[in-house]
This record gives C-alpha cells, structure tokens and sequence, in this order.
C-alpha cells in the first residue's frame, strides 16, 4: 500500500462508501480503483487528484497533502545512484532486497533519518511525536 492509498481509503471510509460508489463518482472502474488502494497501480495523475478533491469537498491544505502523498507514492521505485558514492548504491541496493523484511519500527528510523538529513532534522515520520 502506498502513503496516497492509505489516505484514499480513510477517506473512503470515513464516509461511508464503498469502493463501488466511490469509484462510480471518480468515474473509474472499481478495479483500478481496487489496484490504486492496494498499491498495484502509479501514483495518480493530477486530474484524478481534481477529481477526488471534487468527491470529497477536500480544499487547501488537504487537497496539497493529497496531493504531497500522491508523488510519494509510486510502488515501483527506481533509485538512480549513478555519480554517487558506492557506499550509496550499497545502501540503495541493500534496501531494495531487503525492504521487505524490515519491521516497521525500523522503516520509521530510516525514514526519521531521511528526512533529517533532507530537511537539516525537521522531518519526522508519520505517527510519531
């Protein structure tokens, strides 16, 4: 699942839909809309984002947040380490054969790391204090 998918759903059902309606109003097919949530499908283009912000009544800050989410959250990412130090493709490569062992405790202190180096120690991940 992706960070866009896990918002998309708690949307969804926080009002109540199902998939079926929700993807009658977005005018998609309930499978893409099934792929999408389950994180089988690229992050959404920015006339699907229009349309679940028109859905929803979601404006301003909510609707940047979507849309923050929706360009993080491409399921198949490809990380390009060419000009960078060996070290950094060890780190790329290790994750991508590892990532699907790793405990969730661990995901949140890579990502804590990530964005403090990104953002000089202002980012944090998501659900921590």
């Amino acid at each position: 699942m992706t960070p866009f998918a896990l918002r998309l759903r708690a949307l969804r059902e926080a009002r109540g839909m199902t998939l079926k309606e929700m993807a009658e109003g977005l005018h998609v097919t309930p499978a893409y809309l099934s792929a999408l949530e389950h994180g089988r499908r690229g992050k959404p283009n920015k006339r699907f984002l229009h349309k679940v912000c028109q859905l929803f009544g979601i404006i301003w800050d909510e609707a940047e947040e979507l849309e923050r989410l929706a360009a993080i959250s491409h399921p198949r990412v490809v990380v390009d380490t060419g000009g960078l130090s060996a070290k950094a493709t060890e780190v790329a490569n290790r994750l991508a054969l590892g990532i699907r062992d790793l405990p969730e405790d661990s995901l949140d202190r890579i990502l804590a790391e990530i964005l403090a180096a990104r953002d000089g120690g202002a980012g944090k991940p998501p659900g921590t204090a």
